[in-house]
Formats: C-alpha cells, structure tokens, sequence
C-alpha cells in the first residue's frame, strides 16, 4: 500500500513516516518549507493553497492512503482551506483519508468532550481547525478526522523542549495551573491513525490519552522523567495572562479507544521516571 504523510517534516508526520516505513508500506512524505529528519521512499513539496501543486503530486504518487498530519497556524488559507482542499483532491483520486484536528476547536465552557461534541472555537487557530474538519467531511464523507491534543515523546516535543528550556533559565514564562489538556505519546497517536487508516474508520474519533494534566503538572511530569529540578519551573494562572484560548479541554477518547488495539497511555503513565522517551 502507498501511503502519503502531509506534514511529514513535522514532529506527528516524522513517526508516521517511521511506523509506515516500518509497516512495509511505500511511503511518500510531503513538506512546506525543506524536508524533515523522516526517511521516506520520497520527499514532494505541497502548498495547501495550491490546488494545481495538490493535484501534481496526487497524481503522481497515487496514494492508497493519505494520512494529513500539518499543524499550520491560525492562517486561514492553510489551516482552514487547505484541507479541504486536499479532501477534494482524495475524493477525486478515490484516496481515503485521515485528517488530525485539535482540541483547540472547543471553548472549554463544557470541559469534557466527546465525539459528539460539537465546536465550539475561541480562537481563530481554533476557527481554522474546526472548520477543515467540518469541510473535509462534507466534501469527502468517507474522511476520518481524528482529534488529538498535546503531542509529547521521545524528547523532542515542544512541551519537552519548553520544560528543559524553563529549568535551565534559558527562556521567560510560565507553567499554568489552570490550562488542562490531555496529552498523548506520539508514539501512541501515530499509531491509532494506521490502525484507523488500516480499519477504513470514517467519521469524527477522538485521540488523546486518559490523564488530564495541568500544564504546570505536565513540566513537573516531564522534569521528573528527565531528571531536573521541578522547583525551577515558574508557575502562572492562564486566566491572569493576555493570552487568549480555552483553560480546561478535555477530550473524551474511550468511544475510539474502544475500538482500537493500539493503547492510548496517559502522561501519568508515559511519563514515569524511568519509561523510556
């Protein structure tokens, strides 16, 4: 099977790549700006904004999956349209495709979600996310859309960069108290989208681990793991700061989890003293 990772310079489409690859799977990555540190068959620059680019590549690679693991940003062009695009150009090739979202697409107000749940953004990143999900699948009803929250693992997260950097007085800012989320190892989240791809899943599923932590918890967690102080890391109230998004989201995963072989740690759990990165 020919698998197509978008977003394949990314931390998430860099082990999806791996777990591909080590699938026996013919793997093709694509990139925004320059390749990753991922080794696929082949690299191919896409612009989700470029519906002739889209097109271009999907026709040569002729994926049997595409799996569309781009983080982008509030820009709406990219984040929001882009994958609608790309959904297009699936259906159009007959292409399944999984499509990660974020639970940045909710307010918080209701705290728990499930994949029943509708959006509810407070944040234009938010309003992107959520309306790529919605439009990829209305324009490809056979799309699965899999939202995910915190990615951490290996070292290499941006959570775990940030802790390290925080410990070290390398940078300014704060662990909030009051902002939960319920991280996943990327590990985990790369594989529960194969194993969504491999079962033909449709349809909103949702992929985050069981804990739901602080973010001052999660820097103590992973100081812990690695070894630093955890009296270094500064704490705040994100309902104090100016900086706009919800406090408390966390996504139900149990109806998905159901479902799947692939076990979806929580950071208590991955993050232990000892466990491997």
């Amino acid at each position: 099977m020919t698998v197509l990772i978008v977003g394949g310079s990314g931390f998430l489409g860099t082990e999806l790549v791996r777990q591909a690859r080590a699938a026996g799977h013919e793997t093709v990555a694509t990139y925004a700006t320059k390749p990753g540190s991922a080794s696929p068959a082949a690299w191919r620059h896409l612009d989700l904004r470029d519906a002739g680019n889209l097109d271009a590549v999907m026709s040569e690679v002729r994926p049997h999956l595409l799996i569309n693991a781009s983080s982008g940003s509030a820009h709406w062009p990219t984040t929001a349209e882009g994958p609608i695009r790309l959904a297009m150009t699936a259906a159009k090739y007959g292409t399944r495709i999984v499509h990660v979202s974020s639970d940045a697409i909710f307010s918080g107000s209701d705290v728990h979600y499930d994949e029943s749940s509708l959006p509810d953004p407070i944040t234009p990143y938010g309003a992107a996310k959520a309306a790529a999900e919605t439009g990829v699948l209305a324009v490809h009803p056979k799309a699965a859309v899999a939202r995910t929250s915190l990615i951490l693992g290996h070292g290499r997260s941006v959570h775990e960069k940030v802790v390290h950097d925080l410990a070290a007085s390398l940078r300014e800012g704060v662990l909030f108290t009051d902002d939960v989320r319920c991280p996943v190892h990327v590990t985990d989240l790369a594989a529960a989208l194969l194993e969504l791809a491999a079962a033909n899943a449709t349809g909103i599923h949702h992929l985050a681990g069981p804990d739901a932590v602080s973010r001052h918890e999660l820097g103590i967690l992973i100081a812990e793991r690695d070894g630093l102080d955890p009296s270094q890391l500064p704490t705040g109230l994100r309902a104090e700061s100016t900086l706009p998004g919800a406090l408390d989201v966390r996504l139900d995963s149990r109806a998905t989890q159901r479902g799947l072989h692939t076990t979806l740690r929580g950071a208590r759990q991955f993050l232990r003293p000892g466990s491997a990165l």
